[in-house]
């Protein structure tokens, strides 16, 4: 069964999504998720978050993520890349949330929703971005 927090972030991501194609604005995306149905089992609040908090800080976000690309931000797959930017506010802004966390919810939900070895890609951007902006958190390996 999935958490609160992971379906947050799925519903997150596909408003993220929307706003790459659409440019629509955060209140125009939170009200179209909430029409949607999708919200219902999620951390509301938390998807409020992570998407004013990705589309507050976008620019900073591509530019934290952009050293642990091998390619360029526009040739990211759109699912890919909206699922790096929240991950990306979560490591960056979200310093409760343990980077193992963020990177495995990162990783699931690419899996669900991303190419076929989207997740692979994901991970691996993630634990080079983590690494740098996380040093010394406990566990780190």
């Amino acid at each position: 069964m999935k958490s609160a927090r992971r379906r947050a972030r799925e519903c997150a991501m596909q408003a993220i999504y929307a706003w790459q194609l659409s440019g629509a604005a955060a209140p125009d995306l939170l009200a179209n998720a909430a029409e949607s149905g999708g919200l219902e089992q999620a951390d509301r609040a938390y998807f409020r978050q992570l998407v004013e908090g990705v589309l507050g800080t976008a620019e900073a976000l591509r530019d934290l993520l952009a050293p642990g690309l091998d390619r360029p931000w526009k040739e990211v797959s759109p699912i890919e890349r909206a699922i790096l930017l929240i991950a990306g506010w979560e490591l960056s802004c979200a310093p409760q949330v343990p980077y193992r966390a963020v990177i495995n919810e990162a990783v699931e939900v690419a899996k669900e929703f991303g190419g076929t070895n989207g997740h692979k890609y994901v991970n691996g951007v993630l634990d080079r971005v983590a690494k740098a902006l996380r040093p010394a958190e406990p566990s780190r390996t």
